[in-house]
């Protein structure tokens, strides 16, 4: 597949990822959402609140994001581009492998000792050695990879493919064990795409856009809608730039957010959104709390 075709961002079909990188990774995602739909549920309006800015390579179009204690592991897309990192937040990587051209790096998860690394429509999942990144083996993955994470106290992996659906799957096989399609009031939510688990709940960043959702994995209800939006200033967007990258830090209510070609990742909470003012409400205070790492 070649890098070909327009940088217009919100002019690609549903599903699509919005530059020439999405041409490759996106022009060919027909997410279908499936039929039912949870029942309404309350959705609560948050906004995110930054409490500490760190530099992200500004090359990096990133496809996953996930911290487990001091590390933050990242993995990236494109065709010949794509790799998986690990390191201190904001500093450069300590691990790193990249993955053989025409592999497309798509969502991670940690599983104890293991990393998974999904592809985007290569039909294999990568099985990583989360300290050094070497491959362990490649696992037939038969659809497209987009996001994953792990439900620590379910035991199960969830997965999304572009679509409204989360898909649920063995930790170690990755076999398909169930599936919900998310909705928000009672209408389908597609182009969910990287996913982080935390507590009991699956946030997901809603592609094209500066949505984040928090889901019910059980009723695949959207239980809060968080803006995001404001964290990047245009002139500092690269062509394709979007938010995607979430990853929550454990043992507090923070989470770290960037995004592909992004220059800047944030260190986050989410907060009630004001009731009053325009878009752009990502909020800055400098915090003086401790460091991610």
């Amino acid at each position: 597949m070649a890098l070909a075709g327009a940088l217009a961002l919100g002019a690609c079909p549903a599903g699509q990822h919005a530059d020439s990188a999405y041409a490759v990774e996106g022009a060919l995602h027909h997410p279908g959402d499936g039929a039912g739909s949870a029942a309404r549920h309350p959705v609560e309006s948050l906004r995110v609140e930054v409490l500490q800015t760190l530099p992200h390579d500004p090359k990096a179009f990133t496809e996953g994001l996930e911290m487990s204690g001091g590390t933050l592991y990242e993995s990236t897309g494109l065709p010949a581009q794509s790799s998986v990192r690990a390191g201190t937040p904001g500093k450069a990587p300590k691990a790193r492998a990249t993955l053989p051209a025409p592999l497309f790096g798509e969502g991670i998860t940690l599983l104890g000792q293991t990393l998974w690394q999904l592809t985007w429509r290569d039909r294999i999942a990568l099985e990583r050695d989360a300290k050094t990144l070497a491959e362990v083996r490649r696992v037939p993955y038969p659809d497209d990879g987009w996001g994953m994470c792990l439900q620590r106290a379910r035991r199960r992996l969830v997965t999304s493919d572009g679509s409204a659906r989360l898909t649920f799957r063995d930790p170690h096989t990755l076999a398909r064990t169930g599936d919900v399609v998310v909705t928000d009031r009672g209408h389908p939510v597609s182009k969910l795409n990287e996913l982080e688990c935390a507590g009991a709940a699956v946030y997901a960043n809603v592609l094209f856009t500066d949505r984040i959702v928090r889901i019910d994995p059980a009723s695949g209800a959207v239980t809060a809608s968080i803006d995001a939006s404001g964290l990047i200033r245009g002139d500092e967007l690269a062509p394709g730039a979007t938010l995607n990258g979430i990853a929550a830090i454990p043992g507090t209510d923070q989470f770290l957010i960037t995004g592909k070609f992004w220059p800047t990742m944030f260190r986050v909470t989410f907060v009630p959104a004001r009731t009053t003012g325009g878009p752009g409400q990502a909020e800055r205070r400098e915090s003086r709390r401790k460091p991610v790492a």
